[in-house]
């Protein structure tokens, strides 16, 4: 980690975790799925953005402090700018309070339907860093909740209806990403001969296979679903059952990706240091940036016709 001048407010943004905000980029999903691109369904939309950007650093900060002695042992985590002591506790929480109080007052301001689903999303948050992070299940449900929000906040401020196929195609999604998460450090828990979380004794990985399997066979058929049209409370049009293939192709190509025997293939015959970790790969492998740029290609044909007709 770059050394920082005395009083830069580096560390504390570092603290922050700027990087992670791309994943509050879903909650433009509803406008996307629903192709509503006026300005008054988007700018909403941008400033549920902004709030969870808000929220979700705010979240960072408090399980920072928490776990900062576990994450002081930790060979990657004691880099963290608390664990490593450039910011302290204190500063930690009160800029944690700041902006958590600084995204409930913005959420209010757009709309009372957003300000209850942040204000949802920072007490199961909370109760995860506190507590349920130790309980196996419990843990992978939290995680997930915190993707389901954010698109359900995308549809409240931009005031759209949304779909209950979207909304569990997306639950689903999330869940899957959680079980790989665990799964990846689960692995390198056992590689390392050392665990890193204490709810991991309570997983195996068979376990988390058998998980694996039937979320992700749940979240394609609820995508099935929302893709076959109005006629099922689903997407604007049928024509989205043209994408169900890459939505097959890309959940096929993950689990691949992800399989024990072939991580270990990886690491044997072309980079020791590949990695199974849900980001690494969904940015990392270019198969699957190839299924999303064909489903995006796809969706947009699809919502450029649906326009014109």
């Amino acid at each position: 980690m770059a050394v920082s001048r005395p009083g830069s407010p580096a560390p504390l943004l570092a603290a922050c975790r700027p990087r992670q905000w791309t994943k509050n980029l879903l909650v433009f999903a509803a406008p996307l799925f629903a192709f509503r691109f006026e300005a008054e369904v988007w700018l909403p939309a941008a400033g549920a953005l902004v709030v969870f950007c808000l929220i979700s650093s705010a979240i960072y900060l408090l399980n920072d402090c928490l776990d900062v002695e576990a994450d002081r042992a930790h060979p990657t985590k004691r880099n963290r700018p608390i664990a490593a002591g450039l910011v302290s506790v204190p500063v930690a929480l009160a800029m944690a309070a700041v902006l958590a109080l600084l995204s409930l007052r913005i959420a209010a301001w757009n709309s009372p339907a957003l300000a209850v689903v942040v204000l949802l999303y920072g007490l199961i948050q909370v109760g995860y860093c506190l507590l349920l992070k130790q309980k196996a299940l419990l843990d992978l449900f939290c995680i997930a909740s915190g993707f389901l929000l954010r698109a359900l906040a995308g549809a409240v401020a931009a005031s759209l209806p949304p779909s209950p196929w979207f909304l569990l195609t997306v639950g689903l999604l999330a869940l899957f990403l959680a079980i790989e998460k665990r799964k990846a450090e689960l692995r390198v828990a056992h590689d390392r001969g050392v665990i890193t979380r204490k709810v991991l004794e309570r997983y195996s990985l068979a376990l988390l296979l058998r998980l694996e399997s039937l979320v992700a066979t749940s979240a394609f058929i609820s995508y099935a679903l929302w893709a076959a049209g109005p006629s099922l409370g689903g997407a604007p049009t049928s024509w989205m059952l043209l994408t169900v293939p890459f939505a097959l192709a890309g959940i096929f190509r993950y689990q691949l990706l992800s399989d024990p025997e072939e991580v270990a293939r990886r690491r044997e015959c072309v980079d020791e240091r590949s990695s199974e970790k849900p980001e690494d790969i969904l940015l990392g492998d270019l198969g699957i940036q190839l299924t999303l740029v064909g489903w995006l290609i796809t969706t947009a044909l699809i919502g450029v016709f649906s326009a014109a007709s």
